[in-house]
């Protein structure tokens, strides 16, 4: 089966998978591999403007890594994300969409 994108992980979430137990740690990265063969609202989603989520339930603990696609790439199709955090309620707080946002114009102004 072939892949629908890439995904590269930014500086943020590999200092948010520090912080998580290595089975957690495997578990977000299993469900990311799935998203990327296969189409999974459940997995992924689009949550407002540019800014997706990859949705992890695990250990009925609700964990979520921001991005957004990377539309410069002719070659490749890229999925960038940006921070993680361990969601606390139902509605996803808007800061955590604003810091996307910020880090996604800081990465196209680095481009």
């Amino acid at each position: 089966m072939k892949n629908r994108f890439e995904v590269e992980f930014s500086q943020g979430v590999i200092d948010f998978f520090e912080d998580l137990e290595k089975k957690t740690r495997e578990k977000i990265i299993f469900n990311i591999h799935k998203t990327i063969k296969v189409n999974d609202n459940k997995l992924f989603k689009k949550l407002s403007g540019e800014i997706w989520e990859f949705r992890t339930l695990y250990n009925r603990k609700q964990y979520r890594l921001f991005a957004f696609w990377d539309k410069t790439k002719d070659t490749r199709t890229l999925v960038v994300t940006t921070h993680g955090i361990i969601k606390k309620s139902q509605k996803t707080p808007p800061k955590e969409i604003l810091k996307a946002i910020k880090i996604m114009k800081k990465y196209y102004s680095e481009q």
